[in-house]
């Protein structure tokens, strides 16, 4: 991972953030002050000539052609220039979707659902076919829930709640409703059947079908399945939730949809792919579809992120390292292969090479020309300019400021009222291990591999910092394989992280052929390997 100079750190912020939006045509009448104040955007439309956005303010603003009323404005009129949407400012907007009518729906922070735009297949939710002009709470069956996820297909809708449950309305001419039957949803239902008593944590919707991703890793689809598209060996369409058995023994933590095809990615870090291949767009290397999961070649990297959008054919992925992956349709050319490209993120991947070049989900942008607090305080980190203390760690020095770190941490508060020294060796932990805890200090967030984040949950625990060391857990978490998992599990046991333990222990059962064949296993503490049998055999591991 590439690390930019500190002082150089906020400008960067600022131009990456400002040309990211840039790259939409749709925003390059926006002044330049207008960019700077934009933290949400998405560009939709059979063109990509509409498009959102929210500012700093939390206001929430318009612009482009507004077919069917899409814009939430109150008219069919376009706008070149930005109009506020005054019923959305303020709102807090966490998840947005969007079909090809267009309708537009929102989540909240609040967990309120918000729908305007097409409605002839009853696809906002409200009982009727009358197009939205402006955004209308979507209240049946969702005025006790919480909605965090919305995704849209053509013209249907489905919303995740807090609980796991899925609601769905709207066209429902291939079953993509998830009801049993093929009849226009009109309000928000909830997809029961297979999912009933099941929690789902991640959604997505092709133009014609919906999948849903499970707390355990299953994976479900419904809807369309001509193309195969659902995964299911078959090309019959489903009309209530049926899982993806080929996917059996793999974790799914992420789902995409294309136009007709399905990217899903692992707790591993890999891709599988299905459906439609005319473009290439399930990247392995030709042009056949494929009904049931293939995985593809990613080079042995280790992916975070798939992309998809159900107006277009194109595909695309981000690395654990940063590096993007594109293929399927880009501007015309099919592109059958993961393609290694330039980009930060697989925003940009839309933007460039889709057709149309729309956002494949709500875009986030960071950076201001002003500096807050916390900005300011990363960039004078390890500054040797103004700093007043140094720590001496493996022979190499780390700069830092006496102020903040009485300020921020007990141990540090205790150990500097007592001495004046302005330069303290370590000799307890690695450069790299209290480095990244100082910068913790500066920042609020560890920067680490998950192997590193060990040492850094030793120093963790040893310093008494809670919040530290549960986002050692996290990115532990977000790092964990089959190679690994025994020492991470290890650690946990170690520094008596419950949470991460049990996420270990977990990962290893539901990969246990495989772990077990690891030289960490071999390796294994018989204490610990006696009770991870037991805890095992309870689990129902050793069952046939």
């Amino acid at each position: 991972m590439m690390f930019c100079p500190a002082n150089t750190s906020a400008y960067s912020s600022l131009l990456s953030s400002m040309l990211d939006v840039g790259k939409w045509p749709v925003f390059a009448l926006l002044p330049p002050e207008e960019l700077r104040l934009i933290r949400q955007a998405c560009v939709f439309g059979s063109a990509a000539n509409e498009a959102l956005y929210v500012t700093v303010n939390d206001e929430v603003f318009a612009l482009g052609t507004n077919c069917s009323g899409c814009l939430g404005l109150g008219d069919l009129q376009s706008t070149i220039e930005p109009r506020r949407i005054d019923v959305l400012c303020g709102k807090k907007i966490v998840s947005l979707s969007y079909g090809t009518g267009p309708h537009v729906v929102i989540a909240t922070a609040d967990g309120e659902v918000f729908a305007w735009g097409h409605n002839g297949y009853s696809q906002l939710g409200n009982g009727t076919t009358n197009h939205g002009l402006t955004p209308a709470l979507v209240s049946t069956n969702l005025l006790s829930k919480r909605v965090t996820e919305v995704a849209c297909g053509s013209h249907h809708t489905i919303a995740l709640t807090t609980d796991g449950e899925v609601y769905a309305w709207g066209y429902n001419n291939s079953g993509q409703v998830g009801s049993g039957s093929t009849a226009n949803q009109p309000t928000p239902r909830r997809v029961s059947s297979c999912l009933q008593n099941k929690v789902v944590v991640n959604i997505a919707c092709g133009q014609l079908c919906s999948m849903a991703v499970l707390d355990n890793g299953e994976i479900y689809g419904w809807g369309y399945n001509c193309n195969g598209q659902l995964g299911l060996g078959n090309n019959g369409n489903q009309q209530t939730p049926c899982r993806i058995a080929a996917l059996q023994g793999v974790n799914i933590v992420q789902v995409a949809c294309g136009y007709a095809h399905t990217l899903a990615l692992t707790d591993e870090g890999f891709v599988y792919a299905w459906g439609a291949n005319s473009y290439g767009q399930l990247g392995t290397g030709n042009k056949s579809n494929q009904a049931l999961p293939t995985l593809i070649n990613t080079d042995k990297e280790r992916m975070v992120e798939v992309a998809a959008c159900h107006t277009s054919h194109t595909s695309a992925a981000k690395t654990q390292s940063g590096q993007v992956l594109m293929w399927g349709q880009c501007r015309g050319q099919a592109v059958a292969s993961p393609h290694l490209t330039h980009f930060t993120g697989t925003d940009d991947v839309f933007a460039c090479f889709a057709t149309p070049a729309v956002t494949w989900h709500l875009l986030s942008v960071d950076g201001d020309d002003y500096l807050t607090v916390a900005q300011s305080l990363k960039k004078e980190f390890d500054s040797p300019e103004i700093s007043d203390l140094k720590f001496l760690v493996d022979g190499k020095c780390i700069h830092v400021h006496k102020a903040l770190l009485k300020i921020r941490c007990e141990h540090f508060r205790a150990l500097l009222n007592e001495t004046d020294e302005d330069n303290i060796e370590i000799h307890q932990f690695s450069y790299l291990v209290y480095r990244a805890f100082l910068e913790y200090l500066y920042t609020d967030t560890i920067n680490l591999p998950p192997e590193d984040a060990i040492g850094l949950l030793d120093l963790a625990t040893f310093y008494r910092e809670t919040r530290l060391k549960r986002l050692c857990q996290e990115t532990i978490k977000r790092g964990i394989s089959e190679e690994n998992a025994i020492t991470l599990l290890s650690a946990a046991v170690k520094y008596e992280a419950r949470d991460l333990e049990e996420f270990c222990f977990k990962f290893c059962v539901n990969h246990l052929t495989a772990v077990t064949q690891t030289q960490a296993f071999a390796d294994m503490d018989h204490d610990l390997l006696k009770n991870f049998i037991s805890k095992a055999s309870r689990y129902g591991a050793f069952k046939n």
